[in-house]
């Protein structure tokens, strides 16, 4: 349909509710909608992701990204191997075949995670068995290797298979040298989650910054694992400091290839917006009135148009502040 087409094409495939969804409402469902049937929307999710098509956007230097299994997917081929940084979702297998043999013959032989969530580590068991070697914080690990809640999507994730564990971990920075790339991975401190890095590929200068930053949407913050809005402004701060004009920046959603122009208006609406809730909590009033009272709102029309909705980021917000 395209519909779906169009809405995994923006990059966060959350929205992407699919047969399921359409059964039970008649139609596409919205944010509220979907959060509202929270309890089945990762089902849905991966149902939705099973049948998405991969788009790839070649970026310089080799680096190329794929788009349409979760979170935004780079890959780079060569003599060391094919190193992936995410690995979307495992349903997907299929089309991520596909589309990782028209990037390299070479098999995957390191994979780095940018953070646990199953949209950018689900694909870690098939990609582990093939013999990859799987880069990532040690909070990540962690995650992965047990049962972990998170609230807001009302569900509880199970481990991932053995194969499928981090087998290097670190806890500040890691360095790797593949394929005519200087690869330097750094930890933010607690951001989205608890265990968010970057991965700068040094020669090509181009920055996946995983979570941290969704471009042109309002982000999800996991507050079960770590994350919190202090520690997304923080990361993009980080980013920043990371990054030129000359800098491609990756993001964990939405558009695929961005720049730090754009993270720049990404930060400057997460501070508004963290200041007026800030503000409102100051003022004593509850979750729900400050929702009411629209801080959002110099903003909804560029940001708030997709799953996570201005009344959910609010919400998001004022746990944090």
């Amino acid at each position: 349909m395209k519909s779906e087409y169009m809405l995994s094409r923006r990059g966060f495939c959350l929205c992407c509710i699919g047969a399921a969804g359409l059964a039970a409402t008649g139609g596409w469902m919205s944010p509220r909608e979907a959060y509202a049937e929270a309890r089945g929307l990762v089902s849905l999710i991966k149902d939705s992701a099973a049948k998405s098509a991969i788009a790839t956007h070649k970026l310089r230097n080799g680096i190329t990204i794929l788009e349409g299994s979760g979170g935004n997917v780079a890959v780079l081929g060569g003599k060391d191997g094919t190193v992936m940084v995410d690995a979307g979702i495992s349903v997907s297998r299929k089309q991520m075949t596909k589309a990782l043999a028209e990037v390299s013959p070479e098999p995957v032989t390191h994979l780095i995670n940018t953070h646990w969530h199953f949209d950018h580590a689900d694909g870690n068991a098939w990609i582990g068995s093939g013999g990859a070697k799987i880069i990532a914080h040690q909070n990540t690990r962690k995650h992965l290797s047990q049962v972990q809640r998170v609230e807001d999507w009302d569900y509880n994730f199970l481990p991932v298979e053995k194969s499928g564990e981090p087998q290097h971990v670190f806890s500040k920075e890691h360095a790797l040298d593949l394929n005519g790339e200087k690869l330097a991975l750094k930890y933010y401190g607690p951001a989205h989650t608890d265990g968010d890095i970057s991965v700068m590929f040094g020669e090509a200068d181009v920055l996946h910054v995983g979570d941290t930053y969704w471009n042109g949407i309002y982000p999800f913050i996991d507050y079960s694992t770590g994350g919190s809005i202090d520690g997304m402004i923080a990361a993009c701060e980080a980013n920043l400091s990371a990054s030129t004009d000359k800098t491609i920046i990756i993001p964990g959603h939405g558009k695929p290839v961005s720049s730090r122009s754009e993270l720049r208006e990404f930060r400057d609406m997460l501070v508004a917006i963290r200041e007026n809730v800030a503000k409102l909590k100051r003022q004593g009033r509850s979750r729900d009135e400050a929702v009411e009272a629209k801080p959002t709102a110099a903003f909804d029309s560029k940001w708030g148009n997709f799953v996570i909705d201005p009344g959910f980021f609010t919400r998001l917000v004022y746990e944090g502040v």
